[in-house]
């Protein structure tokens, strides 16, 4: 699908479902990583992520469009269009637009694995697991005052 036929797409399914026009652009942002699309307040215009099209199909893409088209059309009328707003939530049923849309599988398996940082205390004994790694010799032991020294590095998701 091209930018031309998503704009097409997006004009028909909001007069089809809300019973507008939309005025503004739906284009393609192949930057987006985790969400499925994004309505812009100052342009108007909506984003989708192509990768929602390849990975889950037509029928996933067009429930962000009706997502995205919900917060478009109440933000142009002056209602509550974010999604903790009453209206923003009937307008979604009321269309049946999904409120999130589904992870993609590809984000879920480029998540990286984060390193931990493991010390102990030589004079209480304590552990403590930190996401940076520090200098020991500028650090003492919050509990007993005590130097403490680095055991190893672990990778966890």
């Amino acid at each position: 699908m091209n930018e031309r036929e998503l704009q097409q797409l997006t004009e028909h399914i909001s007069q089809q479902f809300f019973g507008k026009a939309f005025r503004h652009q739906a284009v393609f942002n192949d930057r987006l990583k985790t969400t499925g699309g994004r309505y812009l307040l100052g342009t108007h215009n909506i984003e989708l992520n192509r990768r929602y099209l390849e990975e889950h199909g037509r029928e996933e893409l067009i429930g962000i469009i009706k997502h995205e088209l919900c917060h478009y059309h109440l933000h142009l009328e002056g209602k509550g269009y974010q999604h903790r707003d009453r209206d923003f939530k009937s307008l979604l049923k009321q269309v049946g637009a999904p409120r999130f849309c589904t992870p993609l599988k590809t984000v879920q398996n480029k998540r990286r694995a984060e390193k931990r940082h493991e010390y102990i205390c030589t004079g209480c004994g304590r552990s403590f697991i930190r996401k940076r790694r520090f200098d020991t010799s500028r650090y003492v032991c919050g509990v007993c005052k005590g130097k403490l020294k680095w055991l190893r590095t672990t990778d966890s998701l």
